[in-house]
């Protein structure tokens, strides 16, 4: 057949009711391909669904494709098209029970639909000018006329039994898109017991390459080895789960409820690299596929699968610890702290000692020296030290032997750092006017320069700061150096601490890895929560959340970002410990969605399991009272995992107001766990190692 230039076709329109089931022939293994029209598909092959009771689907594609009816062959209904929609449910039949079947811009495309579905049934088939296209116009494909209904819908059945539609990329270099997402391979449309069913079908690791970051964010988890566990056992999972859903059409689908697939458009080099190098591994108990289960964060602690999925017992997924044996640890050690200097309350002692490293101002530590005033010639030698820093012009405002009022202050800043153009277009009337409302008159009529300090949080909050005759003390002066200086220039850089190697701290960001050199007289920071305070000595794993200010190769300030002081794996997962309070309104009307059990009473744990998660929960009710078990106690209640406990709040009557759950994790607990994964690759593990630390007893072995 001759092509249809894809600029003059933009979409088809058809309505699909097929009634037929599907069936694919099984994977191989191999290095064989199947062939879909002339279009090659590796093997092994997996189909995913992509949706299940579709209504309306559009499907389009990069570069063109060709659609084919198949049933005891392929017949071609549209030729190099860039868009389809196909309307999954029966087309409203008008007064004279026609149906519409087709819309096309071609009006040759239209005639062949036409001939072809002449061949197939006996009533009148015939082309009307659609509207739609007010421009170019629409060929509509009908069939009719029909004296009643049920004959529309007898023929209906009868132009699709046994039939499904095949969209098959024009060229190996096309991809296909359903809602927003690309993906390699084909696209089956068929209907089943359950609706119409989209099905992708293509290579099995290309499958993988999309299901790798989609499980386990390379933008996050950044280690290689953790995408290798990954891939394995996604791997196992797949293969161990084909044909899953065979009286749908398809092995898998692409949530997390199988394995979570947004196809090509989050693939990553990482994650690609990860698959390619695990090409055909698979995670095998005593010769057999494991059911490779895994989890975001187990919180610490795997569980058994029996106590949580209530099945039988399998001897590889037992609980265990979620920690590396052979992970490094590593002390650093300072000689210098300082007390805390306040400023309005906030404790800026670690700020000061950043500004001493940058030679902003002198090497003074004492408290005392920054409550006392700040002169206006130290405030011009701090200033200038800043702006040579920046790389910026310094400034001479002539010699003043005076303390440092606030309106001073300000036209320092201003004036030095450039900022007259924002205070004069980004500083309105009205706000100023609004800030100095309370002010004598003679405050208010100054210039809008007054509030622009406070009002660009360059300073603490107080009361008093827009006094322009208020004397600022050093502490204030220090403070507001360095938030300008953390506004012009990210001088404090954060990423993770590897380690120590030969001296010398690695670190790393998403920019780059980082050596630098870290001495006694250098400061350490603990930051727990933002309460930050100095140390004199930190012992660390590796991995661990750090911010750090460095000049010529040497750290000045090393800030550890708390609670880090566990060897568990999983402990940088933001689900690792968590609260949820919610009250007995909302979880009675949750509940009673699954069980009838009228008003909540309690909720009382009955047993435990080797995790310590809640493996059995009595829940009583004014009506009734039940038993829940394994990971359905997550979905009852809505929490993030079974790894909890609760506490209660009552009210004055005695009654339970609220409940508190106190957990750690997310997910239900069992195999791999994917945040403990990177934690363990983190700390220097391979993914041969992580699979044997979650999954007990296995062999990894490759089956093609």
């Amino acid at each position: 057949m001759k092509k249809t230039n894809p600029t003059n076709v933009k979409y088809f329109i058809a309505i699909f009711i097929a009634l037929f089931f599907f069936v694919v022939q099984p994977i191989e293994f191999g290095k064989d391909a199947m062939f879909f029209q002339r279009y090659l598909i590796q093997k092994p092959v997996i189909r995913i669904g992509l949706g299940v009771n579709l209504n309306k689907i559009r499907v389009s594609s990069s570069h063109g494709m060709d659609v084919y009816e198949v049933s005891n062959d392929y017949k071609l209904i549209a030729d190099d098209i860039e868009e389809i929609f196909i309307k999954g449910c029966e087309e409203k039949i008008d007064d004279k029970f026609t149906i519409q079947v087709g819309r096309l811009e071609d009006r040759a495309e239209a005639e062949i639909m036409t001939q072809g579905l002449r061949s197939k049934i006996e009533n009148r088939v015939f082309i009307t000018k659609g509207t739609e296209d007010r421009i170019t116009g629409t060929h509509d494909v009908r069939i009719g006329d029909f004296l009643t209904r049920d004959d529309a819908m007898r023929a209906i059945k009868r132009l699709n039994e046994d039939s499904m539609l095949y969209f098959i990329p024009s060229n190996s270099q096309t991809y296909l898109s359903f809602k927003g997402r690309n993906y390699r391979g084909i696209f089956i449309l068929k209907s089943t017991s359950r609706g119409i069913v989209l099905v992708n079908v293509l290579n099995l690791e290309d499958y993988l390459k999309a299901v790798v970051p989609s499980e386990l964010s390379p933008n996050v988890f950044t280690e290689l080895e953790a995408h290798k566990a990954q891939a394995v056992a996604a791997r196992t999972y797949a293969i161990k789960n084909l044909g899953m859903n065979d009286e749908l059409g398809f092995d898998l689908c692409d949530t997390p409820k199988s394995q979570f697939y947004m196809g090509m458009n989050v693939e990553h080099p990482l994650s690609t690299k990860a698959v390619e190098q695990t090409r055909g591994e698979v995670a095998l108990y005593r010769g057999k596929l494991i059911d490779a289960l895994y989890t975001s964060s187990c919180g610490g602690r795997t569980e058994n699968v029996e106590n949580i999925f209530m099945g039988p017992a399998l001897p590889y997924l037992r609980s265990t610890e979620c920690i590396y044996e052979k992970q490094n640890g590593w002390y650093l050690k300072s000689e210098n702290e300082m007390l805390p200097i306040y400023v309005s309350g906030k404790n800026i002692s670690p700020e000061i000692v950043s500004l001493i490293g940058l030679n902003i101002i002198p090497s003074e530590t004492s408290p005392i020296f920054y409550k006392n005033k700040a002169s206006f010639d130290e405030a011009e030698k701090w200033i200038n030290s800043a702006l040579n820093l920046l790389g910026l012009k310094r400034c001479d405002f002539g010699s003043r032997d005076s303390y440092l009022n606030f309106g001073d202050f300000t036209k320092l800043i201003i004036d030095s750092f450039g900022r007259n153009e924002r205070v004069e277009n980004l500083t309105l009337e009205g706000e100023k006017n609004f800030v100095l409302k309370d002010g004598d008159r003679w405050i208010r009529e100054v210039g809008k320069n007054i509030i622009y300090i406070p009002q660009n949080n360059k300073l603490p909050a107080t009361d008093k700061i827009i006094n322009p005759e208020r004397v600022l003390t050093r502490g204030e002066l220090a403070f507001s150096l360095w938030k300008i200086i953390h506004t012009n220039s990210d001088i404090a850089r954060q990423g993770i601490i590897k380690g120590l190697h030969k001296g010398k701290i690695e670190l790393e960001n998403e920019e780059d890895k980082i050596s630098l050199t870290f001495s006694s007289n250098d400061y350490l920071l603990k930051n727990y929560a933002g309460d930050r305070s100095f140390a004199s000595q930190i012992y660390f794993f590796g991995g661990e959340k750090v911010r750090w200010i460095e000049k010529e190769g040497e750290i000045l300030l090393l800030e550890f970002m708390y609670p880090y002081n566990k060897n568990d794996m999983d402990q940088s997962s933001i689900h690792f410990s968590w609260q949820m309070k919610k009250s007995k309104e909302e979880l009675e009307e949750r509940i009673n969605r699954f069980y009838p059990v009228g008003k909540l009473k309690d909720l009382v744990p009955q047993k435990w399991g080797e995790s310590n998660r809640v493996i059995k929960l009595l829940i009583s009710g004014t009506e009734s009272q039940v038993l829940v078990k394994g990971f359905t106690i997550r979905r009852v209640l809505g929490l993030r995992d079974t790894f909890f406990i609760i506490d209660k709040e009552y009210s004055e009557n005695g009654n339970i107001k609220n409940f508190i759950f106190s957990g750690r994790g997310y997910g239900h607990g069992v195999g791999l766990c994917q945040i403990g994964a990177f934690g363990m690759a983190r700390a220097g593990a391979d993914y041969m190692e992580i699979l044997k630390r979650y999954y007990q007893g296995v062999r990894i072995d490759k089956i093609y």
